[in-house]
């Protein structure tokens, strides 16, 4: 096991247009949860919100290595990651309204969007659903010898399922091209994690099973992309899966309407002024890529954006009651039964 952090200058790890683009995408995550937040808050979006404030780095960083044809798989707070691999917020926002312009034509909500084409194979509102998943699509890119990678996002919490212990498993022994992420937020929903798990460091559990296992600081958008960049180069060159623990925390509760009392005020300041959307923005600033200038125009682009993806998401129809069954079944088999 390992520890990262990235270093200083940029040059020689990221482009000054990935790490902007970096910057907007954390700016983007950030803008579309609040914005989530505040329509839940007034009513106007059904269901239930898991909010990733806080926690942007981790996707934004691990996503800059992937290209259009890789794979993802989410959690039930999967927003920041559906983003970050391309997602249109528009039709994001439609899927959060029920609306059939939606990812999900409205019938799946905030926990379950995906998009094929985007190589998102779903948010799961399974604890743990997703890292079987990307198992079997890392099966598939072996089986089809491509040079494709998935990556598996999921909590310290899912860390105790089954399914990680045995998909870790499998992708260890047929070495697969997949990268599983563990966003260790410090909580599985309240319990904190040293009430769970005995061990420190979710990355020592790699050593059971034969592969590379790294800890990095999921508030370090640089530190983040680089140990993501690493295991991907491992992958795509046929060396097989990693498991990399990233620390971070989730600002909000556990979803919108949990007040969080498990948590002192003292821990919640700690980690607010580990934001890492400031902490980045101002390393920017510093080393003179972008100005305060540029962080205006970006933030009013996105305020835009946003905009037009409520918009977008309110006036967009709703599904009929006739399309109820429909998107339920695949088709049917030899024996003409549905399935």
């Amino acid at each position: 096991m390992t520890t990262v952090e990235s270093r200083l200058p940029l040059a020689g790890h990221v482009s000054t247009e990935q790490a902007i683009g970096m910057l907007r995408t954390m700016a983007l995550i950030r803008a579309f949860e609040d914005t989530a937040s505040r329509l839940y808050k007034e009513g106007r979006l059904p269901g239930f919100l898991h909010l990733y404030i806080g926690e942007e780095a981790v996707a934004a960083g691990a996503c800059a290595n992937l290209r259009p044809d890789d794979y993802i798989t989410s959690t039930h707070r999967g927003h920041g990651h559906v983003i970050a691999k391309g997602a249109d917020v528009k039709r994001m926002m439609a899927e959060l309204f029920a609306k059939k312009t939606g990812y999900c034509r409205g019938k799946g909500g905030s926990m379950h969007i995906f998009d094929f084409k985007l190589g998102v194979l779903g948010a799961n509102g399974i604890v743990g659903g997703g890292i079987p998943i990307a198992t079997g699509a890392g099966l598939s890119i072996k089986l089809r010898k491509t040079d494709q990678v998935a990556i598996c996002f999921f909590g310290d919490g899912a860390s105790n399922q089954g399914s990680f212990h045995e998909s870790l498993n499998i992708a260890a022994v047929f070495r697969l091209p997949v990268i599983y992420l563990c966003e260790n937020n410090c909580y599985a929903l309240s319990t904190p994690q040293r009430c769970h798990q005995a061990v420190p460091r979710i990355s020592d559990r790699a050593s059971a099973y034969g592969m590379p296992g790294m800890t990095v600081d999921g508030q370090d958008v640089l530190a983040v992309y680089e140990a993501v960049k690493e295991a991907v180069e491992r992958a795509r060159s046929g060396g097989g899966p990693t498991l990399i623990e990233a620390t971070t925390y989730r600002i909000s509760g556990h979803h919108v309407g949990d007040s969080a009392p498990y948590r002192s005020s003292e821990e919640l300041e700690y980690w607010r002024r580990r934001d890492p959307i400031e902490a980045f923005q101002q390393r920017l600033i510093s080393a003179g890529i972008i100005s305060e200038g540029d962080v205006k125009a970006m933030r009013k682009s996105i305020e835009e954006e946003m905009a037009a993806a409520v918009r977008y998401g309110e006036e967009s129809p709703s599904p009929n009651i006739d399309e109820a069954y429909e998107d339920v079944f695949l088709g049917r088999n030899m024996h003409g039964v549905l399935i």
